[in-house]
């Protein structure tokens, strides 16, 4: 049993560290799977919110809240981009964020993942993302998505072309050693401007909005906005995640333009619409300085 499963009053619990000085417990009512990774634990496991995938002991998504995750971090850079021909996909283990993408219109998807057995575990286990064909289909490259078990910031070094390129992983680790932290820093949003097409749009999961909670945001944001000229900031106001997307280009009016793309869009989300695009891409007032 990983060191975040623990036995309390009768019931198993996973216990998540959130913040300095705070954790949270989700009482589990079955695990569906758990296993230690070549880089990561990963646990699914049956909470109150559905079938649920902890990585290193945090909540990566449930059944119940995952589209309204997923929707926040891919949504946003869809309708920001000026195209939506080739994207590419760096973690989100799951596949909902590359599902999201072809059915708004994506003729092409890269999912880069550097953990095979996760992606794996989410397709055999998850209700939502890649079932077991659907993965087979994308490891094969045999329709619009192409899965791909390598390293996202050697992946980037020498990648091209794409339109959108969406970054989810876990958050930035407070002491900076985590091997996920080198695809927060200055040097990889470089790579990735570098990466799109004209018009094309990086956009990633930028941590929590909370005040005591906000170290990943803050740090994202002031990252963002030295690298690029046209930054948009999406905290869901339905979940209690921020998400930042940005382009290598000036554009005068970026939500508008948001707006605007949004009732022709191909995918109809669930939990945004024109009043959450105007009120949930203010970001914080302590984030704006």
């Amino acid at each position: 049993m990983t060191q975040h499963l623990i036995e309390h009053d009768g019931h198993l619990w996973i216990d998540e560290p959130t913040t300095r000085g705070m954790r949270r417990l989700w009482r589990v009512e079955a695990v569906l799977h758990e296993e230690t990774t070549p880089f990561q634990d990963v646990v699914v496991a049956v909470t109150e919110q559905g079938a649920s995938l902890f990585c290193g002991g945090e909540r990566q998504s449930t059944d119940f809240s995952q589209l309204v995750y997923h929707e926040a971090l891919v949504i946003p850079p869809a309708l920001l981009a000026d195209r939506l021909d080739r994207c590419l996909v760096i973690g989100s283990s799951e596949g909902v964020a590359c599902q999201i993408l072809v059915a708004a219109g994506a003729q092409a998807v890269d999912h880069v993942d550097i953990d095979r057995r996760a992606v794996r575990i989410c397709a055999d286990h998850l209700p939502y993302g890649y079932t077991v064909a659907e993965l087979t289909a994308a490891e094969r490259a045999t329709g619009p998505i192409r899965m791909l078990y390598e390293d996202g910031y050697a992946f980037l070094e020498s990648a091209a072309g794409y339109d959108v390129i969406v970054v989810d992983l876990p958050d930035e680790s407070p002491e900076g050693d985590a091997q996920h932290d080198r695809l927060y820093g200055t040097e990889f949003l470089e790579m990735c401007r570098k990466a799109l097409a004209p018009g094309g749009v990086v956009s990633t999961q930028a941590g929590c909005m909370t005040m005591w909670r906000n170290d990943t945001l803050r740090r994202s944001w002031d990252r963002f906005t030295q690298a690029f000229p046209s930054v948009v900031y999406y905290g869901s106001d339905e979940h209690e995640w921020a998400f930042v997307s940005a382009r290598a280009d000036t554009l005068a009016d970026p939500v508008g333009q948001m707006r605007r793309r949004l009732a022709s869009l191909p995918y109809r989300p669930v939990s945004i619409d024109d009043a959450a695009l105007t009120g949930n891409t203010v970001p914080p007032r302590s984030i704006r300085g």
